[in-house]
Order: structure tokens, then sequence, then C-alpha cells
């Protein structure tokens, strides 16, 4: 009977041991997909981060009467009465 006992409680300790090697593989899986997903978004928010002080610059430029008509001119082709514009195109 002593030697049932002795394969029972390794077979029950090999079982936790594995249980336990799975259920960290998992967490350490999900832990590096979680570390990716926040590099990510990192790079997301920084690309946004840049687009906005484009924009605010932008913003602040088209406040101005010369640029704002200069921008007007090149972006949407716009043209006084009477006038011709020619385009080039690089």
């Amino acid at each position: 009977m002593g030697q049932l006992s002795k394969w029972i409680w390794r077979g029950v300790t090999a079982v936790i041991i594995l249980y336990t090697a799975v259920l960290t593989m998992r967490n350490l899986f999900i832990v590096v997909k979680v570390q990716r997903r926040i590099a990510r978004l990192e790079e997301q928010c920084e690309h946004y981060r840049n687009r906005i002080a484009e924009d605010s610059t932008m913003l602040a430029r088209l406040q101005y009467d010369e640029y704002l008509e200069q921008y007007a001119r090149e972006k949407f082709h716009m043209q006084r009465p009477n006038e011709y514009i020619y385009i080039m195109e690089d």
C-alpha cells in the first residue's frame, strides 16, 4: 500500500506542476499580446499628436487673409472673377 500511495502523490504533484506550467504559459502569451497592442496604440497616439500639431499650425496660419487666399488658390483652384489660372504640376 505504501508504493501505491507514493505513485498517487507523484501523479498528483505532476498534474499540479503541469497545470501550473500551462497557466503560466497562457498568461505569458497574454502579456506579450497586450504589450504588442500597447506598442501599437502608443504609435497611433504619437501619430495623432503629430497630426494635431500640424492641424493647429494650419489653423493658426489660416487666420491670416494672405495665407487663406494662397491656400484656397493652391488646394481648391479658386480664382477671382476675370482671372485666369494655369495649373502646372510636377
